[in-house]
């Protein structure tokens, strides 16, 4: 249809309200520019050629849609984009409220497709709007544009994120996908084969206050120089940038705040644009305050063991009540709070009273199996014919208690059992080892998983890209053979430290604790 055809009323609808009627053109589309060379057939309304110019742009994505890419090898402004000079300020504002008032001074509107879902969107540009235009369009690095701006390069990644984000910038998928002969079992949805967000589990430091009975490692490991950390966190960009990525520096130890540089390196990842998280203990409020007005974690996890007396047992007299005090602390600082707890035949019958006791003290509890790997083989792991039940007991009693999470992957067994939707398990990919996250020691060791010996590179030899593409780590994320029949199997995989901890072959044994029936899984 052609827009001589079409009657402007169709292609301006708010602006013919303030017109009794609009002037008839031979091309309707041509009535932006009339009513700009005509400013006095407005009358009050000097703007209504910006508006009208909106509305047409809009018409124009309505009957002649493009096609957009469905995917881009970089960053790549949105092809459907229209940028729009205009002179008044709080245009778009009209397009929903007649009453609202622009206000004169030049400004641009961008008017747009959202890709997959076909909405024209539309909003006024702000200077980091024309700034992410500017640096895809020119294709100028974000390290450039930090240097020289004289902010941070996660000032400028933040900015172009939040343009991918509202969608006239579209972005390049993340590279980081399971591989093609990963087994599949009946999880069809294939967000669950590729993460967007990669995290390093980095131990800082061995240094702890607490000598808990189940520790996996206390060996000797001094932490590197602050120079050679400061270039791992450059590395760690470049690899989540090649990858297209978002990053997670979760930084745990031993106790991560005792590393004496520590507060750099947490400013040094904030500066690159990482979120971050805290794994540790308890600390003093100016310590956690130091941290927060740095930027506040997105989360902080200290660790119970059950209740008062069990706890003190296994990690030191007085740390109950010192972690609900921290628990406190955490609360009023506005700090996602996590507890954790390691699960072993000792505490199994604590676990639900605990959760009860932090209902209202805690963002988040859960808990992880015990992996029988250094000081935590002299404990007793839980029977595994006494798990399954545990975990209906735990399930159940989540459905009241708003801060009882589901972690363990085997809990997508009984989903799978009772017919309900999975979830994403222990790392939100199932078992996620060298997949959407690996874990760092203080020497630059990096391991497929901190819970069992997984050494997978050397980050002083070696770049992120080579220890995640390398064959080591391909085979954790592989996982055991014996999964590959699972129906469920991309949420699961059951748990590499807990088989190793058994003393069994973690590439081709299963989980000790899998209560899938013998033969093919899930069937």
């Amino acid at each position: 249809m052609s827009s001589q055809t079409v009657k402007a009323e169709t292609i301006y609808p708010v602006t013919r309200t303030f017109f009794e009627s609009l002037p008839v053109l031979d091309d309707p589309l041509a009535l932006p520019e009339h009513l700009d060379r005509h400013v006095e057939l407005c009358g009050s309304r000097p703007w209504l050629a910006g508006l009208a110019a909106i509305e047409r742009a809009c018409y124009r994505l309505r009957v002649e849609p493009p096609e957009l890419p469905a995917v881009v090898a970089a960053r790549t402004i949105n092809p459907s984009l229209e940028m729009i000079p205009v002179q008044w300020h709080g245009l778009v504002d009209v397009l929903t409220d007649s009453e609202a008032l622009p206000i004169a001074g030049e400004a641009y509107i961008l008017v747009y497709l959202a890709s997959g879902n076909a909405e024209i969107r539309f909003h006024e540009a702000t200077g980091h709007d024309l700034l992410a235009l500017k640096l895809v369009s020119e294709g100028i690095d974000s390290r450039q544009a930090a240097s020289e701006s004289g902010v941070t390069v996660g000032r400028i990644d933040d900015i172009l994120y939040a343009a991918v984000y509202q969608g006239y910038i579209l972005a390049p998928p993340s590279r980081l996908v399971r591989s093609d002969d990963f087994p599949r079992g009946s999880v069809s949805d294939a967000g669950w084969f590729t993460t967007p967000t990669f995290t390093l589990q980095w131990h800082l430091t061995q240094e702890c206050d607490l000598h808990c009975r189940h520790c996996y490692d206390r060996a000797d490991c001094p932490p590197m120089e602050l120079d050679a950390a400061i270039r791992v966190l450059d590395d760690l960009y470049d690899f989540c940038r090649e990858h297209h990525v978002f990053t997670q520096v979760t930084f745990t130890g031993g106790n991560p705040m005792l590393h004496p540089h520590f507060l750099r390196l947490y400013q040094e990842a904030v500066d690159r644009g990482f979120m971050t998280a805290i794994l540790g203990n308890p600390m003093p409020r100016h310590r956690v305050e130091e941290m927060a007005n740095i930027h506040k974690p997105e989360f902080y996890q200290v660790s119970l063991e059950g209740l008062r007396d069990h706890n003190d047992y296994i990690r030191g007299k007085g740390h109950f009540d010192r972690v609900l005090d921290f628990l406190d602390l955490l609360a009023e600082l506005d700090i996602y709070s996590m507890v954790m707890l390691t699960l072993t035949r000792a505490n199994l019958d604590q676990v639900l009273d605990l959760a009860e006791l932090l209902r209202d003290r805690v963002n988040r509890f859960t808990f992880n199996r015990l992996a029988m790997v250094g000081e935590g083989a002299s404990l007793a792991s839980v029977r595994p014919d006494n798990f399954s039940d545990f975990l209906k007991r735990y399930q159940e009693a989540a459905k009241n208690n708003p801060c009882m999470g589901e972690k363990d992957n085997f809990f997508n067994l009984l989903r799978h059992q009772e017919g309900r939707e999975l979830f994403g398990g222990c790392a939100g990919y199932g078992c996620g080892a060298a997949f959407n996250f690996v874990s760092m020691l203080p020497d630059g060791q990096v391991h497929a998983c901190r819970k069992l010996p997984s050494p997978i590179g050397d980050i002083m030899r070696q770049s992120f890209t080579e220890i995640y593409h390398g064959e080591a780590a391909r085979r954790y994320r592989d996982g055991s053979r014996a999964c590959r029949d699972c129906a469920i199997r991309p949420l699961c995989g059951g748990c590499l430290a807990v088989t190793h901890g058994f003393g069994l072959d973690i590439f081709k044994e299963k989980d000790p604790y899998c209560f899938f029936p013998p033969g093919p899984s899930g069937q």
